[in-house]
């Protein structure tokens, strides 16, 4: 069984702090045989750099996808054609910088797995078909192993599911980014593919997507340009977990994970719960 650890958007150095603190704590939790993180939002909230690309792999991760802000620092441009583990979206048009789709060897193995970045047409650029592209990819990547991960970077969630239904029996997990929100839908479909919507972000919460909130409100209310800049606390991790069949390819088991969990109730209504637990074990003892 394999175990791949999908991490969901990273934003900005908020995302990269609370990533690089709690990834260790992850590793020894969920013991992943191989991670994969979404990292087109890295730099000020839009692309990434060299040295964060380099941080990532030095903190454990394995492959880093993108989307259609892996074009925004063109800096990065000489470096994408160079590193095959970093990915952008297979169906923008030939002659983009960098690879949409790779093979791996999982660490301390002979394993291989296929990852595939793909990006969302409907509210979004008018490239590639990410259907096809998807296909053509899957004719090379299945000489080589069944065990496939898609990084499906997409607004529309009828795009997601759309393709989630094209892809199921074909690919072991299709996971959704770029809306920032993680959606409860996470399953495993008929024919054995894991899927969700949307993973959700890394970084911070206290935000609108990762953004300052008050910037945001602004602009809806006044329908004017704002100056977004990140929002830097109540930091989380989003993420999925997916067990795999290595031979068949296909998905067990899905499950959601946010570390730290998000609080569920009142300060005020944990006092008192913390109240009554107190009061049963004095009473116990």
């Amino acid at each position: 069984m394999i175990t791949v650890l999908f991490i969901g958007d990273i934003v900005g150095e908020p995302g990269m702090e609370i990533l690089s603190i709690s990834l260790p704590i992850l590793k020894r939790r969920f013991n992943p045989d191989f991670i994969i993180a979404n990292g087109e939002n890295m730099h000020e909230g839009r692309g990434y750099n060299f040295q964060q690309v380099q941080k990532l792999y030095e903190i454990g991760i394995n492959v880093i996808t993108g989307g259609n802000h892996s074009f925004d620092k063109h800096l990065i441009f000489n470096y994408m054609d160079l590193d095959k583990r970093l990915l952008r979206p297979i169906n923008y048009p030939k002659g983009t910088p960098g690879k949409g789709y790779g093979v791996y060897t999982i660490p301390h193995s002979d394993i291989k797995i296929g990852v595939i970045n793909a990006q969302g047409r409907t509210f979004m650029n008018t490239i590639d078909c990410p259907f096809k592209k998807i296909d053509l990819a899957l004719q090379s990547i299945k000489k080589y192993t069944n065990t496939i991960i898609v990084d499906f970077h997409a607004e529309a969630t009828s795009e997601k599911r759309a393709l989630a239904w094209y892809l199921d029996g074909r690919v072991s997990a299709l996971v959704g980014t770029h809306t920032h929100v993680p959606t409860a839908d996470y399953q495993i479909m008929p024919m054995g593919m894991a899927y969700i919507t949307d993973v959700g972000m890394t970084g911070s919460h206290n935000s609108v997507i990762g953004m300052n909130k008050e910037s945001v409100i602004q602009r809806f209310i006044l329908q004017t340009p704002q100056k977004f800049e990140l929002a830097q606390d109540d930091l989380h991790i989003n993420a999925v977990l997916i067990q795999i069949d290595e031979i068949s390819g296909l998905s067990k088991k899905i499950e959601h994970i946010t570390f730290p969990e998000f609080k569920r109730i009142s300060t005020q209504e944990q006092n008192v719960q913390n109240q009554i637990e107190n009061n049963e074990a004095h009473t116990l003892s």
